[in-house]
């Protein structure tokens, strides 16, 4: 990162509830992926605190005495580095953090009681104490970052997505995997939403069979009232950003489901021009791209992602042969499988996206140790993020049904 740091947008958005536009059922989960504001402001949906209809540590045994030796990079709007509590893990070690900003570096040093601090990533990959780095950074550098820590022989989590906009550095990544040995994990919040959870562990039990359709959504706009202000970010990157280019968190909810793939896309554009710059960064005419894609065992899917004011859905629904779930599992399976997300250690918060932070941060310590493949792996996180790439492709070519890249490790 040779670039000086630059000055981010600091007013954040608030958001209102209405009516979502499911083509099954609505859905009115209310989230978000922007980080929690200093205690003046009004919490941005996606963090607040939901209550836990169990405690989330309930069944938690210890079986390791290890600590990962971790390092943590990012800490901007969302102040992700942070957040998912790896600070918290009895099995980690906090041992270096990092961040452009030296301001956010300490802060983040802080608030982790972590003592080493570096200028950049591509400074703290060269430190060999660290077994692993979770990448809280600007997407557009989440490949490019993912990729340098896997080439210094450290395991690597991303934040989403895990490529932005680019098929070549998905091809790339994946292969960076391959040749490094090394576990990568992408946080795709939904996965360990709760609803999500439940429609995977019924779907492996047989309790949807095949899926005919599924449908899942990211509307995520800025208020209906007052002043229509950005997300800070890095460069700008959220600004005027294609929709289908950060899809993972609706693409979740047939990929998380069933590990199993898009093969083709259709996708309509729509433009707000109140809500865009008419020339922007990405050359992209839409804010609003909805795709109807192809699934790997023959059934239908409907994915959704705007930014236009007013509308916050981040969830989804599908519907199998045997039964259906949209809240809850309606269908034929009487004797289903435990619902309930894996057990988080006591003292780690299940923190935002509800309560998904801590059960994805604890998925990708325990597979480190375990020395096993992690949920939302880099077969999967492609498999998520690509179709968007493709989607975006179509609606530029006036919905074309186009072909998707398919990813197996």
């Amino acid at each position: 990162m040779s670039k000086k740091p630059v000055n981010q947008l600091s007013n954040r958005r608030d958001f209102i509830k209405i009516t979502s536009l499911g083509a099954v059922a609505l859905g009115l989960q209310q989230s978000g992926c922007t980080g929690g504001g200093k205690p003046s402001e009004p919490v941005i949906p996606g963090f607040e605190t939901t209550p836990a209809e169990r405690d989330p540590s309930e069944g938690w045994v210890p079986f390791s005495d290890r600590k990962l030796r971790v390092g943590l990079v990012g800490y901007g709007v969302c102040k992700f580095a942070a957040d998912f509590g790896f600070q918290n893990h009895p099995n980690v070690e906090v041992v270096a953090v990092s961040d452009l900003f030296p301001d956010r570096c300490a802060e983040l040093a802080k608030v982790t009681n972590c003592k080493k601090t570096y200028p950049s990533l591509e400074e703290m990959v060269k430190d060999d104490k660290i077994e692993a780095i979770f990448c809280a950074t600007d997407a557009p550098s989440h490949a490019r970052h993912a990729i340098e820590v896997l080439k210094h022989g450290k395991h690597v989590a991303s934040a989403v997505p895990a490529v932005f906009g680019s098929v070549e550095e998905a091809d790339m990544l994946m292969e960076a995997v391959k040749m490094s040995g090394m576990k990568y994990m992408m946080f795709e919040t939904s996965c360990f939403r709760a609803n999500l959870y439940a429609m995977r562990q019924i779907y492996k039990a047989g309790g949807f069979g095949k899926l005919v359709y599924s449908e899942g959504e990211y509307y995520h706009g800025p208020k209906l009232t007052g002043v229509n202000t950005p997300i800070g970010s890095y460069n700008n990157w959220r600004v005027a950003m294609p929709s289908q280019w950060y899809p993972t968190h609706g693409n979740a909810y047939y990929i998380g489901v069933t590990d199993g793939t898009f093969t083709e896309v259709s996708c309509l554009g729509l433009l707000r021009k109140s809500d865009q710059p008419a020339n922007n960064q990405y050359n992209n005419p839409f804010t609003v791209e909805i795709a109807l894609l192809r699934t790997g065992e023959g059934g239908i899917a409907r994915m959704g992602l705007t930014h236009t004011p007013g509308l916050i859905s981040e969830t989804g629904r599908v519907q199998g042969e045997k039964g259906y779930y949209n809240d809850k599992y309606v269908g034929y399976e009487k004797n289903l499988p435990d619902l309930n997300r894996p057990p988080i250690p006591p003292g780690v918060p299940a923190g935002g996206h509800g309560g998904s932070h801590g059960p994805l941060m604890n998925e990708f310590v325990t597979a480190i140790i375990q020395d096993r493949k992690p949920l939302v792996d880099v077969e999967m996180a492609l498999n998520m993020t690509v179709p968007g790439i493709i989607a975006h492709q179509s609606a530029l070519k006036n919905g074309e049904m186009l072909k998707i890249p398919q990813y197996k490790f």
